[in-house]
């Protein structure tokens, strides 16, 4: 399907990206404030269910064609790697503080990076693989990482990472033929169905607070989407690179703020060896097309 070239506007696009990166922010800060006896995969179903909800009426108003693709196969294989990324993610926020678990998200560049030559037969050169090296030692940095053990929520948070890389592979082959928002509508049909066995088997009855949270993160998780989607569409990559990285700073401050959590220098220095490096990946090179754009 081929679409209507739209003029770039890199500052409207850098201003939706900053606001996606405080949406994000307070979706998994929300969640901090459910029941502890809110099942995890009931959390997983609730994010999934909202953006079905959401897409779906978005693709009834606007072109109910959408729904449909031939391609069905790969868009359900996308569904399932979305799945897996989003339920490693909020295991991540659940084990680690905001800032951190914030930083991990951004290795996935670095993952990027080191998958392309065996994905995409791509040669990264010499300059990429010593930023992506030193991306990873960022990681060990800031996670505190020593006598070769990583925490659980560290795991966690790279394996999400791990997914999400996987994620823009995918994207750079269905973007060619699928509209966003076919993309996004299998997503949450293929995540809402995966995760209903789990819900169901871990239901317990929510109170009024509970049912409210879980359906204001469900929201703004798929509105961060929506807005991350619409930055590309107007801005270009290599011009924007740098404003998703304002999530860290959203992260430390909700922290900070919300639940008495202060960053280390560890942390600090580690965080800003992850974004230098990440933002080293990601320059322009003699072939302009990006390798893809992030998407849970």
């Amino acid at each position: 399907m081929i679409q209507a070239e739209t003029r770039t506007n890199n500052p409207y696009g850098a201003a939706l990206l900053i606001a996606a990166a405080g949406i994000f922010t307070a979706d998994v800060t929300v969640l901090r404030y459910l029941s502890p006896e809110v099942p995890f995969a009931l959390i997983i179903f609730a994010r999934a269910l909202s953006q079905l909800v959401i897409v779906a009426l978005w693709i009834a108003v606007r072109n109910p064609a959408l729904y449909h693709s031939a391609r069905w196969p790969r868009l359900v294989l996308r569904g399932v790697t979305s799945l897996v990324c989003w339920w490693l993610y909020y295991a991540s926020f659940q084990t680690l503080e905001l800032g951190l678990a914030s930083t991990l998200t951004f290795t996935s560049s670095l993952f990027v990076v080191a998958l392309a030559p065996a994905i995409l037969g791509e040669r990264i050169g010499a300059k990429r693989a010593v930023t992506t090296i030193a991306g990873f030692i960022g990681v060990a940095i800031a996670s505190g990482v020593s006598d070769f053990t990583v925490a659980p929520g560290v795991l966690l948070g790279l394996g999400s990472a791990f997914a999400a890389a996987i994620l823009i592979f995918q994207n750079r082959v269905l973007a060619r033929t699928e509209h966003t928002a076919t993309i996004m509508f299998w997503i949450g049909l293929v995540a809402t169905l995966g995760t209903l066995p789990g819900a169901v088997a871990g239901w317990t009855a929510l109170t009024v607070s509970d049912a409210l949270l879980l359906a204001a993160a469900g929201t703004l998780g798929t509105v961060g989407m929506l807005f991350t989607v619409e930055a590309y569409r107007f801005g270009e990559v290599s011009a924007l690179a740098t404003f998703p990285y304002v999530r860290i700073l959203f992260a430390l401050t909700a922290g900070y703020f919300l639940f008495g959590e202060t960053a280390s220098l560890r942390e600090v220095l580690g965080a800003g060896l992850i974004v230098i490096c990440g933002l080293a990946a990601h320059e322009r090179r003699s072939d302009p097309r990006p390798f893809g754009r992030k998407s849970l």
